[in-house]
């Protein structure tokens, strides 16, 4: 069973607008951030938030978890952003009071819930006393950042069509009449950057033992997996209904490690990523007595990163 995962890749999005800052009267304002490259220079470049994308991991995890029926709490089953604390049920369970450890606890959690398992959770609330117990997620995505030579974002016109005229517009307060408004539109090459530590899934973070047996480890291991895979395969987010972002192509490459070395991942903002990923991979196996614990495996197409993913899940599922 492998340890970890990471995933860092290039993928292109045509015409999305799937995280934006706000808006400033009637125009929508795209998140931009200031990198600055490997000569030192500073560029201002669209980008989707990490919190965003685990938001669309998230989504997907909730949907494969109820098709393999495995457990979730009653906040995650509605896709409460509180997750197990909106869980009254567990919140109350009989027999906790000041004196029951934390780890306890946690374990109750990653019992319960795929999702505060998988995704991590801060669990707050009097449980026999008032506490604050972290649970890890077991995922960590990273911006997804334009390349600064291979991205642009543009404002783009729109009005709302009022068949009887044109009537009052913009101002009114009631959002009546034919308001314009102004909404971003981006394009471009954006860097991707994954982590999975697979081993975490199921493990209490406090005791470091396994609260759940192997084989619904593997059950949930593959539910995170395909997750990952429909965020790209179907990126979710804001204005989809008339800004469903096009997925032109992504490539990068798959690293797994089957030891305590991490899977090695490395920004796409550097060109030669690719090639570096298989140096660090060659070093890391020559610490090793073993064989090929980390394995690199590139794509080129999401068609390809399909397949490499479900191979993979295959693997973890047998």
């Amino acid at each position: 069973m492998y340890q970890s995962l990471s995933i860092s890749g290039l993928i292109t999005l045509e015409l999305h607008a799937l995280n934006n800052e706000g808006a400033e009267g009637n125009t929508m304002m795209t998140r931009m951030v200031d990198i600055i490259d490997q000569q030192g220079r500073k560029h201002s470049v669209n980008a989707i938030s990490g919190d965003m994308f685990k938001h669309i991991v998230v989504e997907h995890l909730l949907n494969e978890s109820k098709t393999a029926g495995l457990p979730l709490c009653t906040g995650c089953a509605v896709f409460n952003a509180n997750r197990i604390c909106a869980d009254q049920e567990f919140m109350n369970t009989a027999g906790w009071d000041k004196e029951t450890l934390d780890s306890v606890i946690l374990g109750g959690v990653l019992r319960r819930c795929t999702i505060d398992d998988c995704a991590g959770i801060l669990i707050t609330g009097k449980i026999g006393k008032d506490r604050s117990i972290a649970r890890k997620s077991c995922f960590e995505i990273g911006w997804i950042v334009g390349r600064p030579d291979a991205v642009t974002t543009d404002s783009y016109f729109h009005a709302k069509y009022v068949p009887e005229g044109r009537g009052g517009g913009s101002g009114q307060g009631e959002n009546l009449g034919q308001n314009i408004f102004h909404r971003p539109a981006s394009s471009g090459q954006y860097a991707v950057v994954v982590n999975l530590d697979l081993y975490k899934v199921g493990r209490n973070d406090i005791t470091l033992t396994y609260d759940i047996d192997e084989p619904a480890r593997r059950r949930r291991v593959s539910a995170l997996l395909r997750g990952v895979l429909s965020a790209f395969v179907k990126p979710t987010g804001a204005h989809r209904n008339t800004q469903n972002p096009h997925v032109v192509d992504f490539q990068g490459v798959i690293t797994t490690s089957s030891s305590s070395l991490p899977a090695p991942a490395l920004s796409a903002l550097n060109k030669d990523y690719e090639n570096e990923l298989e140096r660090i991979a060659a070093a890391l196996n020559g610490l090793s007595t073993a064989t090929s614990n980390i394995v690199v495996r590139k794509f080129a197409g999401l068609a390809s990163f399909a397949e490499q993913v479900a191979e993979i899940e295959r693997q973890e599922a047998a």
